[in-house]
């Protein structure tokens, strides 16, 4: 069995894949992943399941989504993964069960190639990588506190990747392709001025210095209007460097 985060939560076994259709349960399950091999109080699940607002009797409310989550992830010949312990629930899985941490291990070994001088490698680790989201991590689940704050860092891990994914084709000279995907990396990301200098220097490589040049505008543009600032010296000075090679 693999669970699947990075996108709307689903369940992937041998019978192919299975999405969760009920919010609440998506949820549930969710809560138990971020926290998987430990104890979630009872209390804490009220909270990402219902806020401030829980059912009247939520005890027994809760037991009965457990059941049904229970039900969902029964697999014949296999232990199911949720066990009840004294004042809540645990999920019981093996790293290679979720993608989300297939996707940390396949980071850091980019990470790791990258540093030992190993571009190819680390391309193919970030590629790999990338290709495991399928679209905003938990979609289909309700953003209590808990799954709040761990997509937040999901997210963070994600522009990182493609930070360095990015870097790491330049580094092989792969300009001409990686200026579509850093286009809309500054797009989605409007305030990261390394996706800005990245594109930048794409662009001058590719011999296409006026539209590098427009990019540096339109970064200063946004900055001024969103933070008040200017580019930061990188990027300055990346411009610097195309207008003296004009």
């Amino acid at each position: 069995m693999r669970y699947e985060i990075l996108g709307p939560l689903r369940v992937d076994d041998e019978r192919g894949s299975s999405p969760l259709g009920a919010e609440r349960l998506a949820t549930l399950l969710a809560v138990l992943l971020i926290r998987s091999d430990q104890v979630v109080p009872a209390e804490q699940i009220s909270r990402e399941l219902w806020g401030e607002t829980p059912p009247h009797r939520t005890t027994a409310t809760l037991y009965v989504c457990i059941s049904r989550l229970r039900k969902f992830l029964d697999r014949p010949g296999r232990r199911n993964p949720i066990l009840t312990r004294p004042g809540g629930y645990m999920l019981c899985r093996a790293a290679s069960e979720c993608d989300a941490d297939v996707f940390e291990r396949l980071m850091a070994t980019g990470r790791k190639s990258a540093r030992s001088g190993q571009p190819e490698a680390a391309a193919a680790s970030f590629d790999s990588a990338m290709r495991l989201w399928r679209g905003a991590a938990l979609a289909n689940v309700r953003s209590g506190p808990l799954v709040t704050g761990f997509r937040r860092r999901l997210d963070e891990m994600r522009i990182e990747c493609s930070e360095m994914f990015a870097q790491t084709r330049l580094d092989l000279g792969r300009h001409e392709e990686v200026i579509a995907p850093l286009r809309s990396l500054v797009t989605e990301f409007p305030l990261r001025e390394v996706f800005y200098r990245q594109l930048m220097l794409a662009l001058y490589r590719s011999d296409r210095k006026s539209e590098a040049l427009g990019i540096y505008d339109s970064a200063c543009r946004v900055l001024d209007r969103e933070t008040g600032l200017e580019p930061g010296r990188d990027l300055r000075q990346l411009r610097h460097a195309v207008l003296a090679s004009l």
